[in-house]
């Protein structure tokens, strides 16, 4: 399938396994070259050296902890750099597989609990959107991909529904606000 993204620039956060790597890979098979972000360097720069030899596109490993503005403000100008200047994708992917395992109960649940969920989902979506989007508003043409889940429409966990909720209602008003 050709998708016409080939020469396109990505940042793939949660990069280095999972939904986030499938994501990656499949960006690079059209023809983008891509960032690949998550917090561990050794698996960073293994799925990036694997990635590259199976697409034999530019996969490039930046560490990045999304649970840190800090960190983001760092790994976002790294990746743009590491790009030539510009991105035209981003795809958030980085969270905690699953949420907190086991899922706690109504009674269980702190303000840990909770702000430890949306701290890595929703606030490290918020925090990469926040440093990207200036970047693509500039060249005129980007796109934000928010990886969500069933969590959003289905009960099961209630932090998992809570934080995925949240990340779809983040890209519904980051669509109103940045789209066209």
């Amino acid at each position: 399938m050709d998708l016409q993204l080939t020469g396109k620039r990505a940042i793939v956060t949660g990069g280095s396994r999972g939904i986030g790597k499938a994501c990656a890979r499949a960006l690079a098979l059209e023809g983008c070259d891509v960032v690949i972000v998550a917090r561990g360097e050794e698996a960073l720069r293994a799925t990036a050296a694997e990635l590259h030899t199976e697409t034999g596109r530019a996969i490039t490993p930046v560490v990045c902890d999304t649970t840190n503005d800090e960190s983001v403000k760092a790994s976002m100008r790294d990746a743009v750099a590491a790009l030539g200047g510009g991105v035209d994708i981003l795809v958030n992917c980085a969270a905690t597989a699953g949420g907190q395992a086991p899922a706690p109960t109504l009674a269980e649940i702190s303000d840990d609990n909770y702000w430890a969920d949306m701290n890595v989902k929703v606030l490290g979506y918020l925090r990469t959107a926040r440093e990207l989007a200036p970047t693509m508003a500039a060249q005129g043409w980007g796109r934000i991909i928010n990886i969500s889940g069933l969590g959003a429409r289905n009960a099961g966990s209630l932090l998992t529904s809570m934080r995925n909720v949240s990340v779809a209602a983040l890209t519904k008003n980051l669509a109103d606000e940045l789209g066209p």
